[in-house]
């Protein structure tokens, strides 16, 4: 819809021809810097308005992170106060809702140095992130190679989680299908809610930091395309003629069992939706190795590697038939 619009100038750096795909928009300052910025913003997907929060800030930082850099200079926080709830209970679900996105951006070393507020049926919480760097301090996303391998560092599933905490909440028909088809307990429903809900809290900072120190050559993060959504939109805008080969699919314990035996959220083909999901990274293999042992010594979870870089003249990238599945 937006092909004709002549939108950007060819000068982004890090994407094929300079177009407007990926994460963020990287520029050179006309003093010799680099400006890495973003911005995103989320609806209410868990009932707790300080961890919706929290998720909202982490997924604004995420895409920083997956440019290579560790470290935001600010964010600009974008709220929607929602004007259809009780007086008390909106402002008691603002307040919270900007502490968790307050707390997240104290996490990752940055601070809230403005925004914009407005009315809306819907509390909405978002940001503009921003990141200034030197030449050296972020990795150009456009530069994978065959023969390298593809990590991600966090686990697939949060959509199917976050739909089944829903159905199960306001106990909906989809639930008894979970119990009678899918053989779900309450206890496993909680249990898959609670790794998504650390996962998505979960900054990718330490990801994006460990990227130039481990040579990557090209990174993105798994959102709202899911996982092949996002290799085929990362492989389109590499300099080399490559496409992204996924053979293993990191899930949330119970979450392919669902999405096979209840609803069909095409986890397994790829494009579910994640909400601030892993780095995806392109390096070579022994580069690979030593990053996800860095990165789970400072996290303390895994990150995997889940596919190759291979020669493709149309830059296409698959799911391999005989795909591994992980249950986290």
């Amino acid at each position: 819809m937006l092909r004709d619009m002549n939108l950007g100038d060819g000068n982004n750096l890090g994407t094929r021809e300079g177009r407007i795909a990926l994460d963020c928009s990287v520029r050179e300052t006309r003093q010799g810097n680099f400006v890495i910025s973003t911005t995103d913003f989320f609806f209410p997907l868990v009932e707790s308005p300080y961890l919706q929060g929290r998720i909202g800030a982490a997924n604004v930082l995420s895409d920083l992170y997956a440019e290579g850099t560790g470290e935001c200079d600010f964010v600009l926080m974008l709220l929607a106060v929602c004007r259809d709830m009780e007086k008390e209970v909106r402002e008691i679900c603002t307040r919270e809702m900007v502490r968790g996105f307050r707390d997240a951006c104290d996490e990752a070393g940055t601070t809230v140095s403005g925004g914009q507020t407005v009315m809306n049926p819907w509390p909405i919480i978002g940001g503009v992130a921003t990141s200034i760097v030197a030449k050296g301090e972020f990795v150009h996303s456009d530069g994978a190679r065959v023969g390298d391998v593809v990590v991600l560092t966090k686990p697939l599933g949060t959509q199917v989680a976050v739909n089944v905490q829903e159905w199960r909440v306001d106990d909906k028909p989809l639930w008894k299908k979970c119990r009678d088809a899918g053989g779900l307990s309450v206890s496993e429903a909680e249990t898959m809610m609670h790794t998504a809900v650390c996962s998505m809290t979960r900054l990718n900072r330490h990801g994006g930091q460990l990227m130039t120190k481990h040579h990557a050559h090209a990174g993105t993060d798994v959102t709202g395309f899911g996982i092949l959504g996002h290799a085929q939109n990362l492989s389109e805008n590499q300099a080399e003629e490559v496409g992204l080969h996924i053979h293993t699919l990191p899930c949330i314990q119970q979450t392919v069992k669902v999405n096979d035996a209840v609803f069909d959220f095409q986890l397994t083909k790829g494009y579910s939706a994640e909400t601030s999901g892993g780095l995806m990274i392109c390096m070579s293999r022994e580069d690979a190795e030593a990053y996800c042992e860095e990165l789970e010594r400072l996290d303390g979870f895994p990150a995997w590697i889940i596919g190759d870089v291979v020669t493709s003249k149309d830059r296409t990238s698959k799911i391999v038939e005989d795909v591994t599945i992980l249950e986290i």
